[in-house]
């Protein structure tokens, strides 16, 4: 099969698709890799570093894009990379399809074969192919908060983990998953006073037996959430609906009701934001104020630390892309439910139920169109 990789073009976006390593594991498969011209070079790749793995090189988007079978990119297609996609062409990334009805129409008027990074699943009901990023995206929001934190920033001038004898400061965290799980972890390290939101007792339980009493545990169904986020010094947001736009859990009342110089961080701006003031923002402009409060609702938080995210990325995506080359999609979809999961868009049609819902289409049962 011949794969494409073509270079990132959301603002700031430095990671790629494939890796040397993944490249090379691919090659030795019996697959022809391209690679667009400079695709690596913001995570330190070069074209070399490429060709020396048995990629070739080429100099446009559109020379990758007419001449791969698969496409397999980091975040979803832009509207100029949607005139390039081919008819039956797997595109293989990060779509997040809920938030954008102009990307699915392009998608669905390309009549391509869409498998999203973020609904595939596995045998625990985890999505893997998202967990990664989740990770970095967590960690890197506890970083966010802080600096944002800062006076220069517009924050309210204090330390998150105080001095001897000064408080720390109050960091929220909506959601218990892999987000915000790793966002505790930071922010602990950074001895920041922390409360986690969840409706689930049993992630709860799960995250008191792994952190103790350096966490303070709560049920969204016994606690009014507005009390703790009026009090809160950072916020930040980390629930996650599989494929779907992610509940507005904060209002603009209650962000009203924050100190000013407070920091929120929405990591679920991806679905849509939880927080009913939070539009998205760039690693160029990452910032901006509502009612005092400072809003950090960067899209592709991971993308800052390319590096360490597109090598975490790999490791979790290469096992379906070689599945997918090795046994074409078809098959490999038929015989795999956790990637046939990830089937968002096939030749026309939504294939999942919580994008279709989110747009207004009609969704088609995949197993009905692919047999």
């Amino acid at each position: 099969m011949k794969i494409g990789v073509p270079l990132e073009l959301k603002s700031q976006e430095s990671r790629v698709g494939l890796t040397p390593d993944s490249v090379r594991t691919l090659v030795n498969s019996g697959h022809q890799i391209i690679i667009q011209d400079k695709a690596g070079i913001g995570t330190g790749f070069s074209n070399e570093d490429y060709q020396n793995s048995g990629a070739f090189i080429v100099y446009s988007a559109q020379d990758v894009y007419s001449d791969s079978d698969m496409i397999v990119k980091v975040k979803e297609p832009l509207d100029s990379e949607l005139s390039l996609i081919q008819e039956n062409q797997i595109v293989f990334t990060y779509f997040h399809l809920s938030t954008s009805s102009t990307l699915a129409e392009g998608l669905i008027n390309s009549k391509s074969v869409c498998i999203a990074y973020e609904t595939v699943t596995n045998d625990q009901g985890e999505l893997p192919l998202l967990m990664p990023m989740s990770q970095v995206a967590g960690r890197m929001s506890v970083q966010a908060g802080a600096h944002a934190l800062e006076k220069p920033q517009l924050g309210r001038g204090i330390l998150l983990g105080g001095v001897p004898n000064i408080p720390s400061a109050k960091v929220l965290i909506l959601g218990g998953g892999t987000v915000g799980e790793n966002a505790a972890i930071i922010a602990i390290g950074m001895q920041a006073e922390v409360f986690i939101i969840d409706k689930s007792d049993e992630k709860l339980k799960e995250l008191h037996r792994k952190f103790g009493t350096s966490i303070t545990t709560l049920n969204s169904n016994n606690i009014d959430i507005g009390d703790y986020v009026k009090d809160c010094d950072l916020l930040i947001g980390a629930v996650l609906i599989p494929g779907a736009n992610a509940p507005k859990l904060v209002s603009r009342q209650m962000i009203s009701s924050m100190k000013k110089g407070s920091v929120v961080v929405d990591v679920a701006i991806d679905q849509g934001g939880c927080f009913e003031t939070s539009k998205p923002t760039t690693h160029q402009n990452p910032t901006y104020l509502v009612d005092g409060v400072v809003h950090y609702c960067v899209a592709n938080i991971p993308g800052a630390v390319p590096l360490t995210s597109t090598l975490a990325l790999n490791k979790a995506t290469l096992p379906f892309v070689l599945k997918l080359a090795n046994q074409g999609y078809k098959y490999a979809l038929l015989n795999d439910n956790h990637l046939l999961s990830g089937l968002n868009v096939y030749k026309g049609h939504i294939t999942y139920d919580a994008i279709a819902e989110s747009l207004g289409y009609e969704s088609v049962d995949p197993l009905t169109i692919l047999n």
